[in-house]
This record gives structure tokens, C-alpha cells and sequence, in this order.
């Protein structure tokens, strides 16, 4: 359904919680306007492989793994804690799969997910208060005046660490180290000597079996790419709406506006006011949405919420 009353910047009319204070505002329209030159960090078409893939977690034919640091950071960037990442949801999903005999949609909590909520704008420590930490997009974590400040020049760090991220997330998808039958490298090793180490090991020999199995069967990873590929979905909370507006596009294909940010996005339990700015923004966009709802959260709310954005209006 196309949206005839909702653009891109539509949600700027509306209320925006959990929003920073750029004291430079020619600086962020800067931003803002180089991160729309760029690139998508996904496209359109891996968004919709996603949305068919939940309808099956919906029917019960597939199950959904979702995983990831609470918020990314420019510190802990490296290829080693993306590739650990990456192997510990790999590790779960085929526990799952293999356990349950359903297949996993894994979606990855990474290239994005860099803005935090907070309950207070401020942070005091000794007397001193200064703006609180709203993740790396926004401000640095140590508390100084410096680090506080809220600098749209972050998103750009923030936009070139995902490209890296995804970038070495599929290569790992679909370079070869998602084959099953490297199903015993993917143990961590701090659990190699602990007791879960030691059932997973038991599991893995018993896919090993299996693949053997099927590669007298004439099934191999030669023969059915589904042993040495898989999907992997990125996820994010649409938090910072600048930054996500930036990388909203129109597909070519089907003439819908897709958030190219991430295949994933959701609404947090603080930004999920239904005449609110993440929720407008969010109604427009064809991404598959989640939404983190806490325990105040009323059903007939949820309901009203989750039918303004399958409507789109």
C-alpha cells in the first residue's frame, strides 16, 4: 500500500523522544546530506527475503535467533569480535535446527546497533552533570565535556563501520565458513572445556554423521549450497532518526521507500508513542519492524500500534 501522506521527513512534524541536542544545526544537515550520497548498507531485495522468511516464523514452520551486543562500539571493532559474534549465533541457530528440525532465521543485533535510550538526559557524577552517554553515534563514553557532546560527525564513523561489518558478515555467510562441516571450529573457546562445550562437541560429531550420510546420498556442499551458505539478516533499534532518514530509499523495482540502514529495524519500549516521530517514520517504510514493548504496555495499545503500522496511514 503506498503511503499518499508520508515521506521520509514526515516524522519532523511530530513529537521525537530520545533525541540529541545538536548544537550545531548547519553541521548535521552536512551530515545528513553526505550520508544520503552514500551507498545503501543493504538493499531492498534481502529486506523482502527477510519479511517472507518471518511470515514462516509466524506460521510456525521456522524459528527466529536474534543476537548481538546491546550496543556496538568504535573501541571494539575488529574483524576478531565480529567473527566470534557471527560463530555464536551460528553455534545456536544449528543447535536449534538440529534439535528442533525447524529451520532458523538468524538476524544479527550488528551494523547499526549503535544509539542507546536513556532515562535521563543527564549524568552527574560528584557533583558534575554532563549530557548522558546515547551510544557512539551520538557522544563518547567517557565523562568529559568533550567525549558528551552530542556530534553528528559520528554517524559517519558509524555508517563506515557498518559497511566493514556487513562487508565481512557476508563474506562469512557465503565464503565458507558458514559450512556445516565446520560445524566443530565454531565452538568458542572458553567453553571448549565446560560442560556445554563438551554436549555441543557430541552434537557437532552427530552432525557430522548426518553429513556423511547425506554425501553418500549424493548431497554436498558442491551439490546443495545450503550446507556451505546461509542467510544472515542485520537488526538495529531505529533510535537516531536523522541517521536513518539519511539512508531511507526508494527500490527501483517496486517503487517503495526501504530504510537501507539494516533489513531489520524496531521501535524501543521509550520511542513507541503512536503520534509520535519513530513511529511515523517507521509506518512508512516496507522493512520488516519489530517492536519492544514492556510490561506497561496494554494490549489494546499493542494492537492499535501494530495496526498503524501495517497500514501505513
Amino acid at each position: 500500500m503506498t503511503n499518499t501522506n508520508w515521506t521520509p521527513d514526515s516524522w519532523r512534524s511530530k513529537a521525537a523522544k530520545q533525541m540529541p541536542s545538536y548544537l550545531d544545526a548547519e553541521k548535521l544537515r552536512t551530515v545528513e546530506m553526505r550520508l544520503a550520497k552514500l551507498p545503501p548498507l543493504v538493499f531492498a531485495g534481502e529486506a523482502r527475503r527477510l519479511k517472507k522468511k518471518l511470515a514462516k516464523v509466524a506460521m510456525g514452520d521456522a524459528f527466529l535467533f536474534q543476537g548481538g551486543d546491546c550496543a556496538e562500539s568504535f573501541a571494539e571493532f575488529s574483524a576478531n569480535n565480529i567473527r566470534d559474534t557471527f560463530r555464536l549465533i551460528l553455534q545456536m541457530a544449528v543447535v536449534l535446527t538440529f534439535g528442533g528440525g525447524t529451520p532458523v532465521v538468524k538476524v544479527g543485533r550488528m551494523a547499526g546497533q549503535f544509539a542507546k535510550p536513556r532515562s535521563d538526559d543527564m549524568e552527574t557524577r560528584k557533583g558534575v552533570s554532563l549530557p548522558s552517554y546515547r551510544g557512539d553515534i551520538i557522544n563518547g563514553l567517557e565523562f568529559t565535556p568533550q567525549a558528551r557532546q552530542h556530534d553528528p560527525e559520528r554517524m559517519i564513523q558509524v555508517y563506515n563501520q557498518s559497511a566493514a561489518t556487513l562487508n565481512l558478515l557476508r563474506a562469512f555467510a557465503q565464503g565458507g565458513y558458514a559450512d556445516l562441516h565446520e560445524v566443530h571450529r565454531w565452538n568458542l573457546s572458553f567453553v571448549e572445556r565446560s560442560l556445554q562445550g563438551e554436549r555441543y562437541q557430541k552434537l557437532a560429531a552427530r552432525i557430522d554423521e548426518a553429513l556423511g550420510f547425506m554425501a553418500a546420498c549424493d548431497i554436498t556442499a558442491e551439490t546443495s549450497p545450503g550446507i556451505r551458505e546461509t542467510d544472515f539478516f542485520t537488526s538495529h533499534e531505529a533510535l537516531l532518526l536523522p541517521y536513518e532518514q539519511a539512508l531511507t530509499r526508494v527500490d527501483s523495482t517496486s517503487g517503495d521507500w526501504y530504510d537501507v540502514s539494516a533489513h531489520l529495524l524496531w521501535i524501543g519500549d521509550r520511542t513507541r508513542q503512536i503520534d509520535g516521530a519513530h513511529v511515523e517514520f517507521m509506518r512508512g517504510i516496507k522493512n520488516p519492524i519489530g517492536l519492544k514493548c514492556g510490561p506497561s504496555m496494554k494490549a489494546d495499545e499493542l494492537l492499535k500500534l501494530i495496526d498503524v503500522l501495517n497500514r501505513g496511514d
